[in-house]
């Protein structure tokens, strides 16, 4: 190891001790890049830093960001998802499971219809965990669901996180979008599995509530829980539709379903001066944090492979024995620990441009790699300590949850992410089929 690539480690080292230690991760990548750029580059680095911001900022598909985020936050001010957790929660309510069931659908629902998770996790803990508490739920799988339905939202288009990895990867965000969808819905429909498995298994766990509590029965019930659901079918074919029809582009389809979900708003009356008002402003900060990281690991991700540093893990991970399968065992497995400790974003941002060069030297298909980088990624909202998904559920949630029930609840979530993963591994279809059909993908 050459004395630059000592260097890069030591750089990435730092880096993860400084999150550790609190530090804001974008301030702890600026301060990173800019110190051992001086040391090794000279003063250049302040040079190449407007350069790489720059380059990175003028990407037209960033647009999509931050009305993606404006879009979930309005849809979350028109409480369209109390419409549909309400009629769901009648129709599943006297089936063992049935209010977690509800909670599941409706977060993939709402998933469908936002690119963040901040939105969802805080709606449907208000939503579903008082009342499944109220009716005997164990607090673990109360809190769970809600903690890994309101993740499928930064996975199931439209999502930020695609958007961000397409310009990166190189890729179509249209076709990420399109490769999206079955995992989601295969992540989905496994937590309704263990949902049905367990309250079958253990009762008490999950236990149906009363034939009474129903405001309606029979097909009304059916015919309002479809009513409920228009608006959000509206707003996930005026987004999702458009691009993977090939319509309009992600930053088209962007505008279309922020002016979408205004529309939703007005129609619930709750387009109003203060709601706009808070939804830019909570624009304003999540597009703000997102795009400081972008900048931030573009100038330490150019510093450290000008090191050797992405060099060297490439060739420590091509040395790896046992072929390919293994070495993308081993990233996965990087990727999963690091989660635990650094936010999706960093990661996105800082170790995944060093897989990627790997990920095309084993012949592995892009698209479908760039997906169970996603995937994984996914799971560190529910990897404590720096889990996203578990603060906004204890934040939100009544005073008798504590943060161990959480965090025994998240666990077989994790387990159920995990296998998911591997299915996409084994039959990749699950991914490639959907954007092969419809875009052409390879």
């Amino acid at each position: 190891m050459s004395p630059d690539q000592i260097a890069a480690v030591i750089m990435m080292g730092l880096l993860l001790l400084m999150v550790i230690g609190g530090i804001h991760l974008a301030f702890a990548l600026f301060f990173l890049a800019l110190a051992f750029g001086l040391i090794f580059q000279g003063p250049v680095i302040f040079t190449m830093s407007m350069l790489k911001i720059f380059g990175t900022m003028e990407s037209e598909i960033l647009i999509a960001v931050p009305l993606f985020v404006f879009m979930g936050t309005i849809l979350e001010k028109s409480e369209v998802a109390e419409g549909v957790y309400q009629s769901l929660y009648e129709l599943f309510g006297p089936v063992r499971g049935g209010l977690a069931f509800a909670t599941v659908i409706t977060c993939t629902i709402f998933a469908s219809c936002t690119g963040v998770i901040a939105a969802t996790v805080t709606t449907m803990t208000l939503l579903a965990v008082p009342s499944m508490l109220k009716r005997n739920y164990d607090k673990g799988l109360a809190t769970g669901v809600v903690c890994a339905g309101g993740s499928l939202g930064i996975l199931i288009p439209p999502s930020v996180m695609l958007v961000m990895y397409g310009p990166m990867a190189n890729l179509s965000v249209a076709q990420l979008f399109a490769a999206a969808l079955f995992p989601g819905i295969l992540l989905s429909v496994l937590y309704l599995l263990y949902i049905g498995l367990g309250s079958w298994l253990k009762p008490a766990m999950a236990p149906a509530i009363r034939e009474e509590e129903r405001s309606v029965k029979g097909a009304q019930l059916w015919l309002r829980a479809a009513k409920q659901m228009v608006p959000s079918l509206i707003l996930i074919l005026a987004v999702l539709g458009s691009i993977i029809a090939g319509v309009a582009s992600p930053t088209e389809a962007s505008g279309v379903g922020a002016f979408a979900a205004m529309l939703i708003a007005a129609a619930y009356r709750k387009l109003s001066y203060s709601n706009l008002k808070e939804a830019a402003y909570t624009t304003l900060i999540v597009t703000g944090m997102v795009f400081f990281i972008i900048i931030g690991a573009s100038v330490f991700n150019s510093v450290f492979l000008y090191l050797g540093g992405g060099a060297l893990i490439k060739s420590l991970l091509m040395g790896l024995p046992l072929g390919k399968w293994f070495v993308l065992f081993v990233m996965m497995f990087v990727l999963f620990i690091l989660g635990f400790f650094i936010s999706w974003q960093g990661l996105l941002y800082v170790v995944v441009p060093i897989f990627l060069p790997v990920a095309a030297s084993l012949g592995f298909n892009p698209l479908w790699f760039g997906l169970l980088i996603c995937l994984n990624l996914q799971m560190s909202f529910l990897t404590p300590p720096f889990a996203y998904a578990i603060f906004f559920v204890k934040g939100a949630s009544p005073p008798e949850v504590r943060t161990m029930d959480i965090y025994r609840g998240v666990i077989p979530f994790v387990l159920l992410q995990a296998v998911a993963v591997f299915l996409c591994i084994v039959f990749p279809e699950i991914i490639l089929w959907l954007p092969r059909t419809t875009l052409g993908a390879g």
